[in-house]
This record gives structure tokens, C-alpha cells and sequence, in this order.
């Protein structure tokens, strides 16, 4: 047990000592490729986006001038008329020498109004027992404004009633001062609004469970004093389960076609928790850690799973596909899952990078801006907040994966059938990782798997180039030589076996990363390490090795088909061929 947890702090060493030094200048998904930043005072949160009555963008964030939950923390405004690529100063909703406001969230109802919900420190909170509380903004009261404007003047502060529950009475203060905070962007269900919120009961901030605020009549009247408001679910408990862990937080929404609800939150291991409710808020089901259509569960740290509805009726659930425990779990790569509702339940697809930037940055609490067919999304770094382009065709990819069965050809370079013998062919001739990728994708019959046979190779005779083989594990590792720095990475254990099989392998050039997909499968790996993708060293630009490509070298069993493309293959293309082959 000790040497398997030395050797995992050691990959985890060697993970975060990786620059990303590739040229990404083309590349949407790289978060330096954005269409434009958002103003902030130096710590930025949440920014999320609503689309004016006039059609500007109005972003709502909480800010300040230190890191999060400091001193001079607050809420602002800020508009743009050109899509996110440019945004007007910073409008306070809350000034900053007040009492501190935060974790903002907005709503515009039918008729243009923009609402917006917060957490307000309105008693001024800064102590328990005696001692300065470092946190102070994740408790107080949950109060709202609203602009007719299209964000540029606020309204006077209106404060929800929040009823005391068993949480509350287990908090520091017995109840006297509530803890809870929302990331949870409001949602149109019929003529209603709805939106979840966190109630905790250990400062400052754990023992968490969900609540849901309702109003039936936000949409029609327009006197503030006369909106009706439900606290949700019934009796004295929010949404969670005890078999999921201490941590059950940062619950949001979306409705079904049928008006039903879907709630989606973090937990502490490493996976995200799902739960239905059937009539309107009232009940939920038990909450159970949310799964892929094929029956495996997502993977997610203590990061925030958004999830998002479409106009489209489809889903798509923001989260990081890797089940490191805490919140030193990797919050790069996003990845995006595309959702499609059946038989009253959402059935989640094989993800997608979506975007990606150097190993220690840190990506969350997105947004979603959908306007004419096109895409946004929001992001922070906590001190950079920024909007990104999104390529619709990932996304209709998503939601379309297995329909399709028609063979990739876009960057096909090499193509062979039936290799049975060891055999010595061309290379066609690999791009470099420096400015571009490549994929290879192997459909083989395996006899036996036998440590350290080769299937393919165009290693020289200092073992320059590519090789793909078959490890201790029983894995197929592909491994990238080029001078005196070598990458490996290998298939999730398990999933490769005897008989046929099909594998693509991706070297994304740009991301710096190898993902692999088994059977239609991405690999995410398992019960048996954090991730099934990995980065491979910047360094490494030339894997061409000889120009020969060498296929059965040693190992037992057939090719049936090799494809060689020169650019990354989507896990919705590599699934795609897959499907073209059964």
C-alpha cells in the first residue's frame, strides 16, 4: 500500500510540472483563446449572463479587492452590446463598504425585468465565539434586487423569508444566523421560477444539503412586495443523502420536457450526485451519484457539476472527469457532457473537452449564453473571468453520439485491412505536437495479451518515434519518444480484452493531452486510477522515428483495420467509427 501511494503522489508530482507549450493560437479551446474578459476588482465569481431586453449581455459576479471572502467583497454589473467581446465598467449592485454580498445569481423574467439573487452578511457577522471568522460570506440573509434598466441602476434590497430547519439548529449559531449560498442559476418551469440553494450546518462550509426557493407569480407582477414565495422540499430537510458523504453542496437545476425537475451537486467523492423530483419541488428522489448512459458513474472532484437546458429541449452538464477527492482535484480540462431526455430521465453521453489551458490553472463556475444558434460560455479563474466561443458541431456531436455510423474521412492520411503477419509499410508521415495532433486507430483481434508485444512502431534506433504496446497491466500503452523526453500513457485496466476489439488512441497536439477510447468508451479510469486521460510532455514535437511504420512486430493476434489521421479525433467521431464497424 505504501509503494502505491508513493507511486501516485509521484504522477501527481509529474502531472503538475508539465507547461503546456504548444501553439494553441487556433485552437477555440484554449483559455487564452477567449472572445473577451470580463472587468473585475481582482477576485471574480460566477459570472453569469443574461440576455437584456434590448439584447445587450448584462453579466452579474460577485468581486473584490483581495482573494475570495475578504474584505470589501461585493456584487457588480457589467454589460456588453458586442457578444462578450467587450464590457463596460463595473456597476456596484452592492457597494463594496457595506456589509459583504456574494455568490450573485440571475433571472429576467417575461417581461425584461432582471432579478437577482444573493447572499447578504446583513447582520454583519465577523465573529464566533470571540475569534474573527476568515468566511463571512457564506452566511446572513438571502436578499434580492432587480433593474429595468437592463442592468445599468438597481433596485432598493428585498429580503426572502428562509424558513429554519434542522440544518440551522445544528449550525454554530443554533439558527440565529443561517449558512447558505447558490450556484444555481434561476430556471423558467410553465409561469414559474425556480432556483436551489445551499443550506449548511458546519462553518464554513460543509455539511450541506439542497433547497429550493419557488415563485408562481415573478413573471407577472411587478410589485416586489406582492411575489410569492415557497421554500422547498416539504418538511424539515433539504435534498441529500447520508451514503454519499459529509459534503453534499452546490445543487442546481433544470426542468423536463413534462415540467419535472433535475438537480445536480458536488460531492466530496469524487463524483456528482443526481436526484428527480416529480411533483414540482415537493419530494425528490434519493439522491445517487449521476452515471453515463452506458452505466458508468461521472467522475467530478469537489468542483461544481453545471448543468445547463438548451433551446433545443437537449442538456449539457459542465464538470472534470477525474475522481480526486477534495478540492485539490483538477478543475483542467472542462469537460462536456450532452444530455437527451427519455422515458422522464437524462441519459448523459460519452464527453468532450471543452476547453483547456497550463496544468495549474483552474477552471469553474460557468455559464452557459445561447443566442441565434450559437454558443458561449463563461468561466473564472477566481482572478480572471473570461467568455469563449463554443463550436456548435462539438456540442450537436454530444447529442448525437451512436446515431451517426458513418466512417470519419476529414484528416484520414493512412488506411490499411487484414494485417495478419508482421508487416513493414511507408509511414505517412506524423504532424508535430508542437502545431498539430494526430489519432490512430486500431481495430484487432487479440489472441492472448502478452507484456511488452508491440503492435505497431516507427521507433529508430534510439528509440525516437511511437510505439504501441502491450504492458504488465495487460493495458495498450502508447508511448512518444522524441530525444531525451518520453510520454507514456496506456488504456484504463480491463478494458482491453481477448477477441475484438476496437481503440483510438488521440494525441491532441494542442491540449498536450492522450485520451483513449475502448469500444466506444472513453477511458476515464475506472475504479483503478483518478483519470483514463493524461498530459504527455510539451517538449516532445517530432514522433516520427523512422519512415517506416512497422505493424506485428511480436504480437498475438490480427489488425483487421488501422486509421492514422492527422488531427485529433472528438471521443463523438472516435464512437462514430466504432458504430460504423458493428
Amino acid at each position: 500500500m505504501k509503494i502505491i501511494k508513493k507511486n501516485l503522489i509521484l504522477l501527481l508530482s509529474c502531472i503538475f510540472t508539465i507547461t503546456i507549450q504548444a501553439q494553441n493560437d487556433e485552437d477555440w479551446r484554449y483559455l487564452e483563446n477567449a472572445v473577451g474578459e470580463i472587468p473585475d476588482e481582482k477576485y471574480c465569481d460566477q459570472p453569469y449572463v443574461v440576455i437584456a431586453k434590448n439584447n445587450d449581455w448584462v453579466c452579474v459576479l460577485t468581486t473584490g479587492p483581495g482573494t475570495e471572502s475578504q474584505k470589501g467583497q461585493h456584487i457588480v454589473a457589467s454589460i456588453s452590446s458586442d457578444q462578450g467581446s467587450t464590457w463596460s465598467p463595473l456597476i456596484d449592485i452592492e457597494p463594496s463598504d457595506a456589509p459583504p454580498s456574494s455568490w450573485v445569481i440571475p433571472y429576467i423574467t417575461a417581461y425584461g425585468r432582471i432579478y437577482v439573487f444573493y447572499t447578504y452578511n446583513g447582520d454583519n457577522i465577523n465573529t464566533l465565539n470571540g475569534k474573527p471568522l476568515r468566511h463571512n460570506t457564506e452566511l446572513g440573509w438571502y436578499c434580492y434586487k432587480y433593474s429595468d434598466d437592463s442592468g445599468r441602476t438597481w433596485s432598493a434590497r428585498y429580503r426572502l423569508s428562509m424558513k429554519k430547519t434542522t440544518t440551522d439548529y445544528i449550525n454554530p449559531w443554533n439558527g440565529e444566523v443561517q449558512l447558505f449560498w447558490g450556484v444555481s442559476k434561476p430556471i423558467t418551469v410553465g409561469n414559474s421560477m425556480y432556483f436551489a440553494f445551499t443550506k449548511m450546518a458546519i462553518h464554513p462550509q460543509d455539511m450541506g444539503e439542497g433547497w429550493f426557493y419557488k415563485s408562481d407569480n415573478i413573471n407577472t407582477e411587478r410589485d416586489p412586495e406582492k411575489l410569492h414565495w415557497e421554500q422547498l422540499p416539504d418538511g424539515d430537510k433539504g435534498l441529500f443523502e447520508t451514503s454519499l458523504g459529509l459534503t453534499q453542496e452546490e445543487h442546481n437545476i433544470v426542468s423536463l420536457s413534462n415540467n419535472d425537475l433535475y438537480c445536480v451537486y458536488r460531492t466530496a467523492e469524487g463524483y456528482p450526485a443526481e436526484s428527480y423530483s416529480r411533483d414540482g419541488g415537493h419530494t425528490w428522489s434519493v439522491p445517487v451519484f449521476a452515471r453515463y448512459q452506458d452505466g458508468r458513474v461521472i467522475k467530478n472532484p469537489r468542483a461544481c457539476p453545471r448543468l445547463f437546458q438548451c433551446s433545443n429541449g437537449n442538456y449539457l452538464l459542465w464538470y472534470h472527469n477525474n475522481n480526486m477527492k477534495g478540492y485539490k482535484g483538477f478543475r483542467n480540462p472542462a469537460w462536456i457532457s450532452g444530455g437527451i431526455e427519455k422515458n422522464g430521465m437524462i441519459q448523459w453521453s460519452q464527453p468532450e473537452i471543452l476547453l483547456f489551458g497550463e496544468v495549474n490553472k483552474r477552471m469553474s463556475y460557468p455559464d452557459l449564453i445561447e443566442e441565434n444558434g450559437s454558443y458561449w460560455v463563461t468561466e473564472t479563474q477566481k482572478e480572471i473571468a473570461r467568455v469563449h466561443a463554443i463550436d456548435a458541431e462539438l456540442l450537436k456531436g454530444l447529442w448525437g453520439q451512436g446515431i451517426d455510423k458513418t466512417i470519419i474521412r476529414e484528416g484520414l492520411i493512412w488506411e490499411k485491412k487484414n494485417i495478419k503477419r508482421k508487416q513493414r509499410f511507408s509511414s505517412p508521415g506524423l504532424p508535430g505536437l508542437a502545431e498539430g495532433s494526430f489519432t490512430i486507430e486500431l481495430l484487432i483481434n487479440i489472441n492472448k495479451l502478452i507484456p511488452g508485444q508491440i503492435l505497431l512502431e516507427n521507433t529508430d534506433s534510439l528509440g525516437n518515434g511511437l510505439s504501441i504496446r502491450v504492458t504488465p497491466k495487460r493495458t495498450i500503452e502508447l508511448s512518444l519518444k522524441d530525444g531525451d523526453v518520453t510520454s507514456a500513457w496506456d488504456t484504463d485496466p480491463g478494458m482491453v480484452k481477448t477477441g475484438i476489439q476496437h481503440i483510438v488512441l488521440v494525441v491532441d497536439g494542442s491540449a498536450n493531452l492522450i485520451t483513449t477510447i475502448i469500444n466506444g468508451k472513453l477511458c476515464d479510469g475506472g475504479r483503478y486510477r483518478f483519470t483514463g486521460w493524461n498530459w504527455f510532455d510539451a517538449k516532445i514535437n517530432d514522433v516520427n522515428g523512422t519512415n517506416y511504420l512497422n505493424i506485428l512486430s511480436d504480437f498475438n493476434g490480427e489488425v483487421i483495420k488501422i486509421r492514422i489521421y492527422n488531427r485529433y479525433l472528438l471521443t463523438s467521431e472516435a464512437i462514430r467509427n466504432y458504430k460504423s464497424g458493428k
